[in-house]
């Protein structure tokens, strides 16, 4: 199992970078960012950086989305990266929530997803692909170049999708329950498309707090340190009851029942520890979804991921305690896995 870690792209950017050569020299295999480019910095002028200061490192966001930026540009900012350091990226991409919302804008919809999906991976590997009604190609893309799409999503038509089209899918929570639910949605599509389900990268992404021991102090103080991410992942579970109903066969209620309580959303808080807009998700969520508690409570949460087919975690370090996280995968995770 490859581990990633996944930061916001907060100023100043050469600590990100910093942090970035420190989980690589841990043995992480991807260091991912948000895309939200209203809220943080323009994470691709980091990832040159980045790959500039590693020397293995894959990155990418988790996730971008189809109408920040024009099909073309994205396909040639990833295009860019792979030429200047070797097929080192990788597009992480949704409909949008934070980068489109505070905006004003609507995320967007899965057929303009899956449209935008084929055009981004067509161009960035030199094929030829109408955008806009218009032919095109990146003339200079050499042979060789590669960008794998992998497509975050929760909801039945998301899985269906991502199993049908995408080359890996990003999973947001860590809860083996509904991680075994949504991977069987994701392989099921794969194989009624005619694909190799097996072919499908399957990455799940959540918060991850390492602390000392298990007393319930260390476990209060990493819930709320992690909480934030109840919240989050409440703004798409919200999209699917408006859009399923509160009880929907094709929607999990372990999924959905947790957010009755949810009075809104403020995204200037957005990925935050202390987000006062999550505190509806009660600790049972936080303890699912995320991996609260002592190293080996961890090893053997992510080896039962593991079993249900995920090829990579990736760590949300959005806490009080990043380099020490990244420390601590580094020597009491990663070499047991």
């Amino acid at each position: 199992m490859d581990i990633g870690l996944v930061l916001q792209t907060d100023p100043p950017a050469r600590l990100l970078i910093d942090r970035m050569i420190r989980a690589e020299q841990a043995g992480f295999s991807h260091g991912w960012t948000f895309d939200s480019c209203v809220l943080w910095q323009e994470p691709f002028v980091i990832y040159s950086r980045i790959l500039a200061e590693t020397e293995r490192l894959t990155v990418g966001p988790m996730v971008t989305n189809p109408s920040t930026r024009t099909w073309e540009v994205t396909a040639s900012l990833f295009a860019t990266l792979n030429d200047m350091y070797g097929n080192r990226t990788v597009c992480g991409i949704g409909r949008g929530d934070s980068a489109m919302r505070v905006a004003g804008r609507r995320p967007a919809t899965l057929d303009r997803l899956s449209q935008a999906m084929h055009a981004i991976k067509e161009l960035a590997e030199g094929r030829t692909v109408e955008v806009d009604e218009t032919e095109m190609h990146l003339p200079w893309v050499g042979p060789g170049a590669s960008l794998p799409i992998w497509m975050g999503a929760y909801g039945p038509k998301a899985l269906a999708l991502t199993g049908r089209q995408a080359d890996g899918f990003i999973l947001q929570l860590a809860d083996p329950y509904l991680t075994e639910f949504m991977v069987k949605a994701v392989r099921s599509a794969a194989v009624e498309a005619g694909r190799d389900p097996d072919s499908v990268t399957i990455c799940v992404a959540a918060p991850a707090y390492v602390t000392a021991d298990d007393s319930p102090a260390a476990l209060a103080h990493a819930r709320e340190q992690c909480r934030w991410f109840g919240g989050m992942v409440g703004n798409h579970v919200a999209d699917l009851v408006n859009h399923y109903g509160e009880h929907s066969d094709l929607v999990p209620e372990a999924l959905t029942e947790y957010i009755k309580g949810r009075q809104g959303y403020d995204y200037s808080h957005h990925g935050r520890a202390g987000n006062p807009d999550t505190t509806f998700v009660p600790d049972e969520i936080v303890d699912r979804f995320c991996l609260i508690g002592p190293a080996e409570t961890q090893r053997a949460r992510l080896a039962e991921l593991r079993s249900l087919g995920v090829d990579q975690f990736a760590v949300y370090a959005m806490h009080d305690a990043i380099e020490s996280t990244i420390d601590a995968y580094g020597t009491d995770v990663i070499p047991h896995l």
